[in-house]
């Protein structure tokens, strides 16, 4: 059990490797081992490439005959973009398979597993169960739920303020907090923003890290259609910006960001906002199975109000701002008893520099 849970370790060091890549795949690494030593090792690189295990079982060869395979999630057993693992795997001669998790995907659940073990392979399932379901827990949300997860971002000062009476909010946190911001965001499908953020800081809303391969979508809430024409989002056409509106916005506006390259696309009204339910079944549609929420206030107090939530970061700076005007980074009406307060689990605290990173799940 101890090898076990080492080479599952090391199955899931290789799997973070496909992060931002993958989706709406799962990001799955694999490990080939024999006689105690490994023989090759793999991860998913990329939607529609090879699956982990297909890349293991290539490299090793005729080696893998007697092998025990790792991997963090069940082998699927159909036809999809690629061909069945586990037909591979048995042809292979793999004689054990050690699998973190079974995939939640109600098309493989359990069907990989019983396939392995009816051809006579060993399978033992539920090794680091844990931390393999907190991998590829967007996966599972988007698989189980029929939505994108959805993580909100949030940069305060103590006194919960996202930004001066003035508007003013460059930079509340430090450059260090800022810079795994731009990791969350490569981490992400799609990144999204209501359009009084646009107005007032124009952010462009990109991961900045160095070989970047895929950055994520940009959607900004827009339901009057009112985004500046001149606008990083607008201007700037990779990656793809998505206007989140409704059949009420002005249509004259339509046709202009059509021409520069932006997607505009209407759904249902609720309370003169857009329906974010509707707006995540949309997205779920165009595989984006992890959306990241960075504000503001409103549409933070939104997502949260909807229950459309499913993991919190708080950045916190050591700073006091105050001003009764002064925006908060939840808006909205808010609960009218403490014990309907949001309650946040499994929570995490860390520090960047002098700022105080919060994260928990909903």
């Amino acid at each position: 059990m101890h090898n076990d849970d080492y080479f599952m370790k090391m199955a899931l060091a290789l799997a973070k490797k496909g992060r931002g890549r993958t989706s709406p795949n799962p990001m799955v690494g694999a490990v080939l081992v024999k006689g105690g030593k490994v023989l090759s090792k793999g991860y998913h690189r990329g939607f529609g490439l090879p699956h982990a295990e297909v890349e293991v079982l290539n490299r090793a060869g005729r080696e893998a005959q007697g092998a025990t395979l790792y991997v963090n999630m069940e082998p699927c057993g159909h036809f999809g973009k690629t061909p069945p693992c586990t037909e591979r795997i048995i042809k292979e001669g793999v004689r054990r398979v050690v699998v973190g998790m079974r995939d939640p995907n109600p098309i493989n659940y359990g069907k990989g597993i019983k396939r392995l073990r009816r051809s006579g392979i060993e399978v033992d399932c539920g090794v680091l169960k844990r931390e393999s379901k907190m991998l590829n827990r967007a996966f599972t949300a988007f698989i189980t739920k029929k939505r994108p997860y959805v993580t909100v971002k949030v940069a305060q000062s103590l006194d919960g303020k996202i930004a001066t009476s003035a508007g003013c909010s460059k930079w509340i946190t430090n450059e260090i907090s800022r810079r795994f911001v731009h990791r969350l965001r490569s981490g992400a499908d799609a990144v999204l923003v209501g359009v009084n953020t646009i107005i007032k800081d124009d952010p462009l809303l990109n991961a900045r890290i160095k070989n970047l391969k895929k950055q994520p979508l940009r959607i900004v809430l827009d339901s009057r259609l009112i985004t500046p024409k001149g606008s990083k989002v607008i201007k700037d056409r990779s990656p793809q910006t998505i206007i989140a509106t409704t059949d009420k916005a002005f249509n004259k506006n339509r046709d202009k960001f059509k021409r520069e390259g932006v997607d505009v696309v209407s759904f249902k009204e609720k309370k003169g906002a857009v329906c974010l339910k509707s707006l995540l079944r949309y997205l779920a549609h165009r595989g984006v199975s992890h959306l990241l929420v960075e504000g503001g206030g409103t549409a933070i107090a939104n997502f949260l109000k909807d229950k459309l939530v499913d993991e919190i970061f708080i950045f916190i700076a050591p700073k006091i701002i105050g001003g009764r005007d002064a925006i908060t980074s939840v808006e909205g009406e808010g609960v009218k008893s403490l014990k309907d307060a949001l309650k946040l689990r499994d929570v995490k605290i860390k520090r960047f520099g002098e700022d105080i990173l919060i994260r928990g799940h909903v």
